[in-house]
């Protein structure tokens, strides 16, 4: 079925695919490899670097919010162009930054054009084009993040060993400028709200009709802010442990290797949780798997409370990425399964903006709790209280998630 999918629906599988590699360039993990440099050359302290860090995401969500509705609005290829533009534009300042200010300027459009608009862009995109097999496109398309997880800190690590960091990010931003806008126009110029996914010829299914909320609409639901915290702990919870991978590093005295090898078993872990919950979401829905979304995260955190061996670090990193492969799917499916598919856009531009203000709450809460002495198990339990909470809300709440059919 998913050769299938391939098959039919092969451009915009890639586009999918790209975006979500790409969108590593602006993602927690990724910046966080440079966390050391960056803290060194410019002279400020884990809780200064995580100040500026949640100041500038919580910028780019509030960004976030507009930029992203456009994708209602504009046909896919020219607003995919400026993403792309905009990403390049990002990587290329980052390597030029030389004061705290210009850390926050280049830390906000990393955010806004990379784990924002470029993830945006292809979950939005995938989710409006398919429906009857939203779930295993999803799958598909997200494994480019997947993939930038298991490579990328391994290989950053590595040139950084002999190439400085402000090259690698020069010679990031031209990767950027050369690969993605010809990928683009070659695989999703024809593509708009209304080209949807070719169905199989043997199938007699027709689509349910789901009534489209607006995004006041949506504001205005109740079970919208049910869904709210289960939605946002993985977001803030791995954010705030990938930023300070090397505090984590120094207070469990692990090699300087551990987390970035630990996250190619988290990547491993998510790739795998990809396959099984596309086809999951397909048959069952997003909504009734949603109470599971949350149980990896927790015992993960429970790993990292109790347990100080470098083995450890592939334990805890691997649930975080069974949570984050479920998250993936079921996020991005989840919205357009009640709220429908005609102003997913603008809905889904809310949603990420709260995700990455979710992050940009991490960095400055786990930062400030470093500087303030907490150990990482502290900071660890706190998570499992939040998430524990979260996972009782969904329980309680799963009935409501029901989406509301039109003839």
């Amino acid at each position: 079925m998913i050769i299938d999918i391939v098959r039919s629906n092969f451009k915009i599988i890639i586009f999918g695919f790209l975006f979500t590699f790409f969108s590593s360039i602006g993602q927690s993990f990724f910046i966080g490899l440079f966390n050391s440099n960056v803290r060194e050359e410019l002279n400020i302290t884990h809780g200064e670097f995580g100040t500026i860090y949640a100041i500038a995401t919580l910028c780019s969500s509030i960004s976030l919010i507009w930029l992203g509705k456009k994708i209602d609005d504009l046909k896919l290829i020219n607003y995919s162009i400026l993403v792309v533009i905009l990403l390049f534009f990002a990587a290329l300042f980052f390597s030029l930054i030389h004061s705290s200010f210009l850390l926050l300027i280049g830390i906000f459009l990393l955010r806004l054009s990379g784990q924002g608009l470029m993830a945006h862009t292809a979950s939005t995109s995938i989710s409006r084009y398919f429906e009857k097999r939203r779930g295993k496109a999803l799958s598909l398309i997200w494994l480019g993040l997947s993939l930038g997880e298991f490579l990328l800190p391994v290989i950053i690590v590595f040139l950084s060993t002999f190439i400085y960091w402000r090259d690698l990010w020069l010679q990031i931003s031209i990767l950027i400028l050369i690969t993605l806008p010809i990928f683009s126009y070659y695989t999703v110029k024809n593509i708009n709200i209304s080209s949807r996914e070719k169905k199989d010829k043997n199938s007699d299914d027709d689509f349910l009709l789901i009534k489209s909320w607006t995004r006041k609409e949506v504001l205005k639901d109740f079970k919208f802010y049910t869904l709210l915290p289960a939605l946002l702990a993985p977001a803030f919870i791995i954010t705030g442990i990938v930023i300070n991978q090397s505090f984590i590093i120094d207070s469990k005295n692990w090699g300087q290797y551990t987390i970035a090898k630990s996250f190619m078993f988290y990547s491993v872990l998510t790739v795998i949780t990809l396959f099984i919950a596309g086809p999951l979401v397909d048959k069952f829905t997003s909504r009734k798997i949603l109470p599971f979304l949350n149980i990896p995260l927790l015992a993960g955190l429970i790993i990292l409370v109790l347990f100080n061996q470098k083995f450890s670090a592939f334990i805890f990193m691997g649930l975080f990425g069974i949570t984050n492969g479920l998250c993936q799917v079921m996020l991005s499916s989840l919205w357009a399964e009640i709220y429908g598919v005609n102003y997913l856009g603008s809905i889904k531009a809310l949603t990420a903006s709260l995700m990455v203000f979710s992050t940009a709450s991490a960095t400055a809460v786990f930062g400030i709790m470093i500087d303030f002495n907490y150990s990482i198990e502290d900071i660890a339990v706190l998570c499992s209280i939040f998430t524990a909470i979260s996972i009782v809300i969904i329980t309680v709440f799963q009935k409501k998630y029901k989406p509301i059919f039109i003839k």
